[in-house]
């Protein structure tokens, strides 16, 4: 989150600083060599603030579930059969404990790129697969959750980024019908910024 707004400010600070040198010590015919990098800086700008809202419900999740850690975890780039969405996945255990594991697929690309080198396929470098072990786990994989990498001496976690499941907040996504989950889970998903659980709890 530090870096996030110290990020925000750079690049708010560099576009006021270019245009100030445009208007101050250059002409009219400087404009169009400033177009792209004052866009840029626009661009770049509006990238930070979309962190914002994934940070506030990290923030939320970690309040409500304690951080789990999972050595060899499944995970692909491929679609996964019972994934409420396509895309990357990262398979995490059911709390339920049910021996199936519960997929979360990266709905939101934005800054997956990181864990889409790491997830990999059979090409990828074994060292870069490495990082991603063992995974990081905060949340109820049901619902909503907090996945993130171990640093070098895998005691802490960084590059958090939160997975959820589409039906636990879109009113058009298929509704899961989740047996084992009891009304204390959905509670506790629920406050963990989870909606529409009301809905779930009825369908059971």
């Amino acid at each position: 989150m530090a870096m996030n707004v110290i990020g925000l400010i750079g690049w708010i600070a560099a576009w006021v600083g270019l245009l100030y040198v445009l208007i101050v010590f250059l002409s009219q015919g400087f404009i169009f060599l400033f177009v792209l990098p004052l866009c840029y800086c626009v661009y770049r700008a509006l990238i930070q603030l979309r962190y914002f809202p994934l940070a506030f419900r990290m923030v939320q999740v970690l309040r409500t579930y304690p951080w789990q850690v999972f050595p060899g975890v499944r995970r692909g780039l491929d679609e996964h059969p019972e994934a409420e969405d396509g895309g990357i996945w990262i398979e995490i255990p059911n709390p339920a404990g049910q021996a199936k594991g519960i997929p979360l697929v990266f709905v939101k690309h934005h800054r997956a790129y990181w864990w889409m080198r790491r997830i990999g396929g059979p090409r990828t470098k074994p060292e870069l697969k490495a990082e991603l072990e063992p995974l990081w786990f905060a949340g109820d994989p049901r619902f909503l959750g907090v996945v993130a990498a171990p640093t070098k001496g895998g005691n802490v976690p960084r590059r958090l980024h939160f997975l959820y499941q589409p039906s636990a907040f879109s009113k058009t996504a298929t509704r899961r019908q989740w047996e084992d989950a009891s009304p204390a889970d959905l509670e506790r998903a629920r406050l963990a910024g989870a909606l529409l659980l009301s809905t779930v709890q009825r369908s059971q």
